[in-house]
């Protein structure tokens, strides 16, 4: 039951998300076997969105899969952070664990690494990914199954499940830190810099430039602050 507990919050968010993007893939045009394809393989809430969008505007495959990549390109970041964690871990652990990671494992995986001194516990990280991957797949099959009720998914609020859910784990992740001015800091200058990225690089790229140039920052600002007692003492 390691980390089963730990992944409610998330497996709330992904009935209302997952179902969303179930009725999406159905209104899409895929039928049952191909959402629950769909979700098994690409598991990425965004990126089934885009998938589902891009059928209906009639995009070639290279289309979809190139941008699907871009989009998921994120997940680079995501994987970096949590390594250290895990490097006493086989490779084909690491390679079950960066499968199943997920924007909203990392939050909590994150927050626990936070509050652990940077360790991470292998069957704990097993049961929050486990646990949050079963309750997709079975949130996208349900919304396959209903979605012919259900025309218009914004009517009952599930396009902003996604987003909301985002920012309850952001909420929580900065909530545990000690120095909550540098981490909105970094947020606001993870905003700049994305939305300042938008004209020159493709979607979905521009996430990964500004949470890069934003993660430099914070860490200049962290060395900063370090030296500050030693230069004031001096």
């Amino acid at each position: 039951m390691l980390g089963v507990k730990d992944c409610m919050p998330t497996v709330l968010g992904y009935l209302s998300v997952g179902f969303a993007a179930g009725v999406v893939e159905y209104t899409a045009g895929l039928n049952i076997f191909e959402i629950l394809l769909l979700s098994l393989l690409v598991y990425a809430g965004a990126g089934q969105f885009v998938v589902a969008g891009l059928l209906i505007a009639g995009a070639p495959t290279f289309t979809i899969i190139l941008t699907v990549f871009i989009i998921n390109m994120r997940h680079f970041l995501l994987s970096a952070v949590l390594a250290p964690a895990f490097k006493n871990n086989t490779t084909w652990q690491n390679v079950g664990t960066g499968f199943l990671l997920t924007d909203e494992t990392f939050g909590v995986a994150a927050n626990q690494m936070a509050r652990s001194g940077g360790k991470i516990n292998y069957y704990w990280m097993q049961g929050l990914n486990i646990t949050a991957y079963a309750n997709w797949v079975l949130a996208n099959l349900l919304g396959g199954i209903l979605g012919k009720w259900i025309t218009d998914p914004s009517t009952f609020g599930l396009d902003f499940a996604l987003a909301g859910m985002f920012i309850g784990l952001l909420v929580l992740q900065i909530s545990s830190q000690a120095n909550l001015r540098t981490d909105i800091f970094v947020i606001l200058a993870s905003v700049i810099f994305t939305i300042g990225s938008t004209p020159y690089v493709p979607i979905g790229l521009n996430v990964m430039v500004g949470a890069s140039l934003a993660a430099i920052v914070g860490m200049g600002v962290e060395k900063w602050r370090s030296i500050q007692p030693s230069s004031s003492s001096s």
